[in-house]
């Protein structure tokens, strides 16, 4: 399971928060008026309803007359349409800001995702990253939608039917509304211990689904450790612990609700009693008389007048819920991405959305690192006033032990990292004064497990060209020698790779992100040991077309194998993020410096194993 410590909150009740979820529903206000004139008119009729039963109590059933009763139950009738058309729209209505909501949250999440840099999914856990993409949002729309309308819905009610009770008995009326103070008092003690739980119960979802999430891709490590005993413990910890959270959260929510209708129900009795002693004795109730129809009439709103109470009583404690889960999505809708192109380069070359690719320079891919020094957000200097010169179509491997500082060089070369201090120029510029964009658009690189989408050969191999034509994709997969696999597949380059490419080996899906990372022509290219988990046939396939595809092109290869390396410009030797040698491979042996140290190394092993394949095969 996954150690990462998300933020805490703190806050009660933050209403700037939601002035910012409201805003997201702002292309549907014209829904939102529609949800706001139904709801107006429904709360008119609610209020107007009890006035005609008890106008039918008196006139009607008091006198014993039918007199008018047909106009009356046309009327009645007609009201009663009216008010299901109304409540028809209202639900409609509110239906579609809650999907379009939920629609709007999920895309800016996605494209917030898609803006923010390497070194903010270095930190963040897949886990951690859906749960504010589905359940989160989710909660949010249903909020959205629902939740804030009716308690809208519920406050106007409340007041209709606050006003047409002091117009009946002003002064038993403001008896029955004594009761509010107290709600007031304990709402407010209530909010702080709710949304506390629900703030436990959305930070153990994360865990939760973050806990799926590792299950599942981790399957076969789980299998081959057998950790699954282990794995189960450890999810049951937090599992054990939500429902803990939920329990208290429902527990709070559910106890508060009964204290309403218990007041609620004392106010109701009180008004019924000295209504129904006003009726029966003939007297007044403080200075009012009481007919049968004005008791019903004033009981009806009465209870009326609880309902929207209840009705906020449960909103509030689903808005505790919804804020716990706006916070987490407002903060990743704000997260500030650590590399950000300034004002005046997004003016003059676009973004990643709006490139403004006729203004990009031609990249040729001279390359200097100028007194750079690098430290990530949490732990030691990896880099410090390091100086580094390449020539545009240098091949540059890059040795040493892990932790040295290689993969550092090229993410910082790749801006995935900026320097701490000093600069990095590509052809002669800070790479700073350009966009994101365009050094990224003319980078190529593999990774050591390459990943591929869902979908089908050609798919993978055009992913970042999508107007690549058939031809043009086949070019790429015959330069790396892919195509003689392809070809043999059933339906050839429109075979179906599976999720993350399952239905490969790993030499094939790496043939196929070589072949993806060729067709976009890039003048950076990236081999980040990309042949360490490959076979040797496969292996042999890719350094056949290293030799073609890397001419002419500035290239960086980080390889654990050094028999790979030795036909690259310069070698460096990486060690605690400086460059202790630096030549060809034939000048570094001649040094019989460390370079020389590990490559025969290397070398007796490989011949060793050798020697042992051939005594097996002899066996």
């Amino acid at each position: 399971m996954q150690s990462f410590q998300e933020q805490d909150y703190t806050k009660r009740f933050d209403l700037s928060l939601w002035r910012k979820l409201i805003k997201v529903a702002k292309p549907y206000h014209k829904n939102l008026i529609a949800v706001v004139l139904f709801m107006a008119v429904s709360a008119i009729i609610d209020v107007i309803m009890p006035n005609m039963n008890a106008y039918a109590i008196d006139v009607f059933i008091a006198n014993h007359s039918t007199a008018g009763l047909v106009g009356f139950v046309v009327a009645y009738a007609l009201l009663t349409a009216v008010q299901v058309a109304t409540i028809f729209g209202f639900l409609r209505q509110c239906g579609i800001v809650e999907t379009g909501t939920c629609y709007l949250i999920r895309k800016l999440g996605f494209q917030k995702l898609q803006e923010l840099p390497f070194s903010y999914y270095d930190r963040m856990p897949v886990g951690y990253l859906m749960s504010r993409l589905t359940n989160d949002t989710q909660r949010l729309a249903d909020t959205i939608g629902w939740s804030l309308v009716d308690l809208c819905w519920g406050a106007v009610y409340l007041v209709a039917c606050a006003v047409r009770m002091l117009t009946i008995n002003w002064r038993l009326g403001l008896i029955v509304m004594l009761v509010l103070p107290p709600l007031a008092v304990i709402s407010w003690k209530f909010q702080k211990a709710i949304l506390a739980a629900y703030r436990q119960v959305r930070k153990n979802n994360s865990q939760i689904t973050a806990g799926f999430n590792e299950g599942i891709n981790g399957a076969k490590t789980t299998k081959t450790l057998v950790r699954e005993e282990l794995n189960i413990q450890e999810f049951e910890t937090v599992s054990a612990s939500m429902r803990s959270a939920s329990i208290r959260a429902a527990t709070l929510s559910n106890l508060f609700l009964p204290i309403v209708v218990s007041l609620g129900s004392l106010a109701t009795a009180y008004a019924l009693w000295q209504g129904g002693n006003s009726v029966i004795g003939g007297t007044h109730v403080f200075g009012v008389a009481m007919t049968v129809g004005t008791l019903t009439m004033f009981i009806n709103y009465t209870v009326s007048f609880f309902q929207p109470v209840r009705d906020i009583a449960r909103i509030f404690a689903e808005l505790q819920s919804a804020q716990a889960a706006a916070e987490r999505v407002i903060s990743l809708l704000e997260t500030e991405p650590d590399i950000v192109d300034s004002p005046e380069v997004v003016a003059q070359y676009g973004d990643n959305f709006h490139p403004k690719t006729e203004n990009w320079p031609k990249l040729i891919g001279d390359i200097d690192f100028e007194d750079v020094t690098f430290r990530y957000k949490e732990g030691e200097k990896v880099l410090e006033h390091f100086n580094l010169h390449i020539q545009h179509g240098q091949t540059i491997a890059l040795v040493g032990e892990t932790g040295s500082g290689k993969s550092t060089i090229v993410n910082l070369v790749c801006r995935f990292y900026e320097p701490t201090e000093g600069k990095i120029l590509i052809d002669g510029a800070d790479y700073r004064t350009r966009s994101q964009l365009w050094l990224q658009s003319n980078l190529g690189y593999v990774l050591q497990s390459p990943h591929l989408f869902s979908g089908t050969v050609a798919d993978n191999i055009r992913y970042g060209r999508p107007d690549a034509t058939d031809e043009e994709v086949a070019e790429a997969a015959r330069m790396v020698g892919a195509e003689p696999f392809i070809r043999n597949m059933k339906d050839g380059y429109q075979a179906d790779v599976g999720e993350g490419g399952n239905r490969l080996s790993t030499g094939q899906k790496q043939l196929i992100s070589f072949a993806r990372a060729i067709l976009t022509n890039p003048s950076i290219f990236v081999l980040d040991e990309a042949t360490s988990s490959v076979d040797t046939e496969t292996e042999q396939l890719i350094q056949h077309a290293i030799q073609k595809v890397l001419a002419g092109r500035t290239s960086f290869i980080i390889a654990h194998r050094l028999s790979t390396i030795r036909s690259a410009d310069r070698i460096l030797v990486i060690q605690n993020g400086k460059i202790t040698e630096d030549g060809t491979h034939q000048q570094l042996i001649a040094k019989q410096g460390y370079y020389y140290q590990l490559y025969t190394n290397q070398f007796q092993e490989e011949q060793g194993l050798e020697i042992l394949d051939e005594a097996m095969a002899k066996a």
